[in-house]
C-alpha cells in the first residue's frame, strides 16, 4: 500500500483496536467488526445473549476514540422525542422563543440499547436519523455530526414485550454481527480481569496504582482511513462477484434445492453496496489496497444474514440465515 495508508492512520487504527482488546477479553472478531462499521461510515446491529459485552465492547471504542459517547435504553414507554429532541418554549425579560433541545442521538457513537424494546414510532425515528443523519423538528433540520455512528443492541431470547424491527428497517443496518458465548480460556480470562477491576475500583486511594492514561485516538485518523478506504482497487471481476452473490439469493432455485427451500425473498442492492464497503475496508485493515475474494467472504455473513427472508420450511428446519449464506459461497463461482 502507499505511505499513507502504511503510515499514520493505520496504525492509529490498530491502536484502536488493541485497546479495545486489553478491556474486552476473546472478542477479537467483534472488536474488528465495531471497527469496519466506523471505517465504513455504517451503523450495526449487534445480537447476542445476555452478559456477552455488547455494551462493554462498544462502550472500549467510544472511550478510545476522540468521541462524545451517548447510551440510549430503550423501553416500551419511549417517545420519539426522547430520542431526537424537541422544541422547549423560553421566556425571558427580553421576550420568549422556542428553542431547539437536541436529544442523546445527537453524538459521536450512539448506543442504543435493546432497540427492539420500544415502539415502531421511537424506533422510526432513530432509523431516519441513521439514514439521513439529520433530524427535523418543528419543521427545521439539525444535523447530526460529521463523525455519527449508531450500534443498536437486542437480546434474542427474550421476546416478550418486544417490537421486533420490520425486515425493511433491517436492511438500513450495514451489518448484523452476532455475539458468542467465548471459549472457556477466555472465560477464564474475563472472570480474572472483571475481578481485577473489582479490587482497583475498591482499593483505597493511596493503594489505587496511577496510571497514564493514552491519549483518544484523533477522529481525524478515521477520516484519513476513510478516505485511503474510498480509493481501494475493486477489479471488475471482484465486483462482479459480489454482485453475484446477492443475486443467488434473489435467483436460489439456480443454485439448488436447498436455496430454493430456504430463501423466500433476496437480498436488496443496499447488500451489494455493503459488501464493496466492508470489503473495501476489510482489505485496509489487512494493509491491501486491492479487494480479494477472502475480504468479501470473511465479511459476507455479517452483511447478509438479515437481509434474507427465509420460508417457514427453513424455519422449521432450523436453517439459520448463516447456514444459507455459508451455501451461497460455496455455491458462487469465484472470479
Amino acid at each position: 500500500m502507499n505511505d499513507a495508508a502504511t503510515g499514520g492512520s493505520l496504525e492509529q487504527i490498530n491502536a484502536l483496536r488493541d485497546r479495545m482488546g486489553e478491556t474486552i477479553v476473546g472478542q477479537r472478531e467483534v472488536i474488528e467488526r465495531l471497527v469496519i462499521g466506523l471505517l465504513a461510515n455504517g451503523n450495526l446491529l449487534i445480537e447476542g445473549l445476555p452478559g456477552l459485552a455488547k455494551t462493554r465492547a462498544v462502550k472500549a471504542l467510544a472511550r478510545n476514540l476522540e468521541s462524545d459517547f451517548s447510551r440510549i435504553q430503550f423501553t416500551p414507554d419511549l417517545l420519539p422525542s426522547d430520542v431526537t429532541g424537541t422544541e422547549v418554549y423560553y421566556q425571558a425579560d427580553t421576550g420568549s422563543e422556542f428553542r431547539f433541545e437536541p436529544g442523546p442521538i445527537f453524538a459521536n457513537i450512539v448506543l442504543a440499547d435493546e432497540i427492539n424494546r420500544a415502539p415502531a414510532k421511537v424506533q422510526a425515528a432513530l432509523l431516519e436519523a441513521m439514514e439521513e443523519r439529520q433530524v427535523t423538528v418543528a419543521g427545521k433540520t439539525h444535523r447530526m455530526p460529521p463523525l455519527f455512528m449508531v450500534m443498536a443492541t437486542q437480546n434474542p431470547i427474550e421476546q416478550e414485550g418486544t417490537y421486533p424491527l420490520p425486515e425493511a428497517q433491517l436492511d438500513r443496518f450495514l451489518m448484523h454481527v452476532n455475539i458468542t458465548y467465548p471459549p472457556v480460556e477466555d472465560e477464564v480470562d474475563v472472570i480474572r480481569l472483571v475481578r481485577g477491576e473489582e479490587i482497583e475500583a475498591n482499593a483505597a486511594p493511596a493503594d489505587k496504582p496511577v496510571r497514564e492514561t493514552a491519549a483518544p485516538i484523533p477522529q481525524e485518523a478515521v477520516f484519513a482511513a476513510r478516505r485511503e478506504i474510498g480509493v481501494i482497487h475493486v477489479s471488475e471481476a471482484m465486483e462482479r462477484y459480489m454482485a453475484d452473490l446477492v443475486n443467488a439469493t434473489r435467483i436460489p432455485a439456480e443454485f439448488g434445492p436447498d436455496l430454493k427451500r430456504w430463501i423466500e425473498v433476496g437480498a436488496s442492492p443496499r447488500a451489494s453496496l455493503a459488501l464493496d464497503k466492508c470489503g473495501r475496508t476489510h482489505a485496509w485493515l489487512s494493509g491491501r489496497d486491492y479487494v480479494d475474494p477472502e475480504d468479501v467472504r470473511h465479511i459476507a455473513p455479517d452483511v447478509m444474514r438479515h437481509r434474507l427472508g427465509l420460508s417457514y420450511e427453513a424455519q422449521g428446519e432450523g436453517v439459520t440465515p448463516d447456514q444459507v449464506v455459508s451455501e451461497i459461497i460455496r455455491q458462487v463461482a469465484l472470479p
